[in-house]
């Protein structure tokens, strides 16, 4: 295969950046997308020039790291699926692809593909640590849990949190990321006795962070590649609802109010 590809390349944080295009030959339909850029960036290497630089770690779609827009769409035309797991078959031969970083205001770009997704790492660090004692294994029937609501929160804990719900609505909103974080705990017995405070705040990292706000327009749980569903945004603003007016009851009773 042959491709043409235009990428964003930025030196660093505070400079310009600006699309540059490569013509790519000998591109085997069985690599992965990253693979397919070590073979660009060995040519680069080779040419004394400076490869693109990407995120990746794991390369098994697990890590939540990797991840760029692609012809516009966060990871790639193919559903489901990480760039990391997203193979050259999914593309036609001489096809001319587009590659971006994430575009947010809250994942600022470090360099060429790469971007700083520290603001998700606060958010998770606001929700804090589950108080039960973790100790040595439990049996499996110690705690019981609904399979329902077990279901549920298996869902929401497949978030990897790679961005890329952040990276495709139109606002920019972590809705879906943090929806997803709050809703695994809610779900189960172990996260109930934190749970009115993470929800609190988490939210409240969530919005002192540069993300924008959620308008249900969906485009995050089309591109999540591990198929996180929306009704964990509607879960997340019930969970602060009721915290925040259990918090007011409180604080009107204490104030002797």
């Amino acid at each position: 295969m042959k491709l043409v590809l235009n990428i964003w390349r930025q030196k660093n944080q505070n400079s310009r950046g600006g699309m540059v295009r490569y013509e790519l030959d000998g591109v085997n339909e069985h690599m992965s997308f990253l693979e397919m850029l070590d073979v660009l960036n060995e040519q680069l290497t080779e040419k004394g020039e400076d490869p693109v630089t990407f995120e990746h770690d794991c390369r098994e779609g697990i890590c939540g790291c990797c991840g760029f827009m692609i012809n516009g769409v966060a990871h790639g035309p193919h559903r489901g699926t990480t760039v990391c797991q997203l193979h050259m078959r999914h593309f036609r031969d001489g096809e001319e692809l587009w590659l971006e970083p994430w575009r947010a205001a809250a994942f600022p770009v470090l360099k060429d593909l790469l971007v700083d997704r520290a603001a998700f790492d606060r958010i998770i660090a606001a929700g804090g640590f589950i108080s039960v004692n973790t100790g040595s294994a439990q049996d499996a029937n110690t705690i019981a849990v609904q399979k329902h609501c077990a279901e549920l929160a298996m869902d929401a804990a497949a978030c990897i949190g790679c961005g890329a719900c952040v990276a495709a609505c139109p606002n920019a909103s972590a809705s879906l990321f943090v929806g997803a974080k709050i809703s695994h705990l809610a779900l189960l017995p172990q996260g109930q006795p934190e749970r009115s405070r993470r929800a609190l705040n988490m939210v409240a990292q969530m919005q002192q962070e540069v993300f924008g706000s959620c308008t249900n327009i969906g485009e995050c749980e089309a591109v999540c590649p591990k198929g996180v569903k929306l009704e964990n945004i509607a879960r997340m603003n019930r969970e602060y609802i009721k915290a925040a007016w259990a918090y007011r009851e409180e604080a009107a009773a204490g104030g002797g109010g």
